[in-house]
């Protein structure tokens, strides 16, 4: 059995991969190291397989890694906090598909995310009414009482959870362009449009948040085919992430000719809307 999102597993394998190449050892010679077998060493570090924190720590001291933030991040990414406690999204395993699971999990280590949206508020700047709404959508049917309640109260709480992390201590940097239509698209009635706009108002008083809209008079544009999201790893690029969301799945992007192009897109809608 695997353990950890499939873009966590990747991420995570390609980096260690990097770390023993460049402390000069082959993978055999890390396996002695730490006491395991070859193959265990390949599996990892080509995804195929997870890795628990306590190997992740294992592994970067035989490597000699001695960056802090690094060693932190990789930690993480084994899916862990330091201390061993699980993520909080762990909790909703049995509701969450795999690729939100990945996407939280990215979310919560990044140092940035860009993102554009064409239809709604991006979900960490929804207020709980407005993201009702948009989840109840997204269930497909109007919950009514029972299993699809549940189901709709266990998801907004998810959502309004992932928006802690523009509240911590090292928030993460929010860039964020909404085409026109997400405010003009009334979402569960003028009250909660207003409550919502007003969210969004105080958010983009917050210095590590930056909003921008792009007017319908900006006519067509890049981002008319659909909605993307770019997580970014300061000290480490090649962490770096897009993630195209579809009604059943998501995909992700990790190519950097990929990476460059959706970061160059991004770069040309900030142009082309109006100022923060």
């Amino acid at each position: 059995m695997q353990n950890g999102p499939a873009v966590r597993r990747r991420k995570l394998g390609a980096e260690l991969r990097a770390l023993r190449a460049l402390a000069g050892l082959t993978s055999g010679q890390a396996a002695h190291l730490v006491g395991w077998h070859q193959s265990k060493v390949s599996r990892i570090e080509t995804g195929r397989s997870g890795v628990k924190p306590a190997d992740v720590r294992l592994l970067l001291e035989a490597y000699e890694v001695r960056d802090p933030e690094l060693h932190e991040l990789l930690v993480t990414l084994a899916g862990s906090d330091e201390d061993g406690r699980q993520n909080w999204w762990h909790a909703y395993r049995g509701l969450l598909p795999s690729t939100y699971s990945d996407f939280i999990s990215l979310e919560s280590q990044a140092d940035a995310m860009r993102t554009l949206e064409n239809a709604v508020v991006p979900g960490l700047l929804q207020t709980p009414e407005y993201a009702r709404e948009v989840t109840r959508a997204a269930v497909g049917r109007r919950a009514s009482g029972g299993r699809d309640d549940a189901l709709v109260d266990a998801l907004v709480k998810v959502r309004l959870a992932r928006q802690e992390v523009l509240r911590s201590d090292t928030p993460l940097r929010l860039s964020a362009v909404l085409d026109e239509a997400v405010l003009r698209r009334t979402v569960g009635g003028p009250d909660v449009m207003a409550r919502q706009l007003e969210r969004l108002r105080e958010a983009a008083h917050l210095p590590h948040v930056r909003i921008q809209v792009l007017p319908f008079g900006a006519g067509a544009h890049a981002g008319v085919t659909g909605p993307f999201v770019i997580f970014s790893f300061t000290n480490r690029s090649d962490l770096d992430v897009v993630v195209l969301d579809h009604l059943t799945s998501s995909l992700y992007l990790e190519r950097k000719e990929d990476l460059q192009t959706y970061s160059e897109t991004f770069d040309s809608l900030t142009v082309h809307a109006l100022s923060p």
